[in-house]
């Protein structure tokens, strides 16, 4: 009797299109439902979780259709999990009554999982400058740790290059979020400031450019330009902060030199009439956009010209 012939195996969809690394990394992972009390909040987070708009549309989403995407997290020493994406989701969860939520659980490192967690949360929009410069302040830190275990592992000693290959570490640390290297240390730059003026950048009384140009005033020049620009309500324009810098570089940024440079008299401030939204905005109705008070203000104003010419001529 002739030996009945196995029937071929077909390779899978995901055998086919997914490598072996792929296939292997996911047999170690597992989507678990976890209790939001056992989630905690990853080391030095540095992006805040508010409790805007967004997250209120965020929350309506997870009440109808639940969270379509696994936060990550890793197994945390002492029990639960430390949560390296997912911040907004667990927040969103508390809001809409939810205690648990998908996580995939990963076993990773610390230089990893901080990586991870930065490149994750810098897809975001709407992301404070302060908070990308200590994002990438830690992944730049992350990336030459792990270039520092490397040569412990073998015995070779690696320049900041090699790390992380032909590159500027720079370069990498922007990649993911599509920055230059010269951008990123640019935000670095603000990791220097202190934490008045940082918030002054948030805000944006202080311009990007400028900052980074005030980055490089020693503490006790940027804590008396802080009371300077309260003293005379103003901020330092681009050329300002740049001859602030040079003055402090040469060691002459006194504060009788930040007070000249503070009150003089900006050219755009002489040239423009500001009118700020917040104290117009009540003369119109809420539904009016800034472009419509524009029109609706210009057209006032010609109505009045005629009648002034008018009276005038009478």
């Amino acid at each position: 009797m002739a030996e009945k012939r196995k029937k071929p195996e077909l390779e899978s969809f995901d055998d086919i299109f997914t490598t072996e690394m792929f296939r292997e990394e996911l047999k170690l992972e597992k989507v678990r439902d976890v209790s939001l009390s056992e989630l905690h909040d990853f080391k030095d987070h540095p992006f805040h979780v508010a409790d805007d708009e967004d997250m209120r549309k965020m929350v309506e989403s997870i009440k109808e259709f639940g969270v379509l995407t696994p936060a990550i997290a890793r197994p945390k020493e002492g029990g639960g999990y430390e949560l390296i994406s997912g911040h907004r989701r667990k927040r969103a969860c508390e809001l809409a009554g939810i205690d648990r939520m998908p996580v995939l659980i990963r076993d990773m490192d610390d230089d990893r999982a901080t990586i991870l967690m930065v490149d994750s949360n810098l897809q975001r929009e709407n992301i404070l400058p302060s908070e990308r410069a200590k994002a990438y302040q830690m992944k730049m830190e992350a990336l030459r740790h792990q270039g520092q275990k490397r040569e412990l592992q073998t015995g070779e000693k690696l320049t900041s290059r090699q790390v992380v290959g032909k590159l500027e570490a720079s370069d990498i640390v922007g990649d993911k979020s599509g920055e230059s290297g010269r951008q990123v240390q640019r935000y670095l730059r603000l990791n220097n400031l202190n934490s008045n003026l940082l918030e002054k950048v948030d805000s944006r009384e202080i311009a990007f450019n400028p900052a980074v140009e005030l980055s490089f005033l020693k503490p006790e020049e940027q804590d008396y330009l802080l009371e300077a620009m309260n003293s005379w309500q103003a901020t330092p324009s681009l050329s300002q902060a740049q001859r602030l810098k040079k003055f402090s570089q040469e060691g002459k940024c006194s504060h009788d030199v930040i007070d000249a440079v503070l009150s003089e008299e900006k050219k755009k401030d002489v040239d423009r009439v500001v009118l700020k939204t917040t104290e117009i905005s009540k003369y119109f109705p809420k539904s009016y956009t800034p472009k419509q008070m524009e029109d609706t203000i210009l057209k006032l104003l010609q109505k009045w010209q005629r009648q002034h010419q008018h009276d005038v001529s009478l």
